[in-house]
Order: C-alpha cells, then structure tokens, then sequence
C-alpha cells in the first residue's frame, strides 16, 4: 500500500510540474516614451500584430502568436516605482528567427530600413543580419543552420 501511495504521489507531483512547466511564457517589456514610433516600426516594419494597447502600455505579438513583448509609457502614475525609469538605450537585445532570413533580409532592404549589420554566415551557424527599434534595441534577424 505505501508503494502505491509513493507512486500516486510522484505521479501527481509529475503532472503537476508539467502541466506549470507549461503554463510559463515569457514577455519582455521596454519602458520607452517612443511607443507611438514603436508600434509603428514593429507592426509595419517587422509585421507584429497589437494583442492589447491603451494610453500607456502596448502588448504586441509575432505575426504566428507565438511571442510577445511590451512596451510602458514611463513614469506612469499607474505604475510601481520598479516600473518608472525609460530604458536608456543600452544592454538589450531582441533576436527574431525566421524561416527564410535572406527573404526578410530583402524586404526591409525595400523599405529603406537602415542595417546595423550586413547579412552573413557565422561559423556557429547562423545567417543574420540586424536592425535598430526607435528605442536603440538591436534586434537580431535570424535562420539557423548547420555549424561550418
């Protein structure tokens, strides 16, 4: 009897732990006074859709949904003091991986987008390429392939 109890109680603990596992996501948020010029760039530039917006946050998402980021107007009376200060331009980087970089590559190339890096094989195994956000975010463009 106390093996099956052992047993019942590992599953249950198990399940639990991945059925939380499952349950994490991850939205990185900016505090940036630019979100009017931010949402113009990611959803016209980068093709993110609007998940939710008022007069001082902004939730955007991937064009497939399957990521997200934020933007909060600072020193918004709404808000904590741990949410308050702008972000100051620096030490962030995003990293968008797509199907066919070389393809994305061109289309921002069309528009005029100003590259902060040329596209290019690493030995790693990436083939990239990256922009600036309004904010001063690097945001890395990628397709993964084989190590050389």
């Amino acid at each position: 009897m106390r093996a099956l109890l052992l047993i019942v109680f590992v599953l249950t603990v198990s399940l639990t732990n991945a059925q939380t596992k499952r349950k994490m996501k991850l939205n990185a948020g900016i505090i940036t006074g630019k979100l009017p010029e931010t949402k113009k760039f990611y959803t016209e530039i980068l093709d993110f859709g609007v998940s939710f917006e008022n007069e001082f946050y902004l939730l955007l998402h991937t064009a497939n949904h399957s990521a997200e980021i934020s933007f909060l107007q600072p020193n918004h009376p709404s808000q904590e003091a741990i949410f308050q200060s702008a972000f100051n331009g620096k030490g962030v980087y995003l990293t968008i991986e797509v199907e066919d970089v070389d393809k994305v590559y061109k289309q921002l190339k069309e528009k005029g987008i100003k590259l902060e890096i040329e596209i290019r094989d690493e030995s790693w195994g990436d083939r990239h390429f990256a922009i600036k956000d309004p904010n001063g975010i690097g945001i890395d463009i990628v397709t993964y392939t084989k190590p050389e």
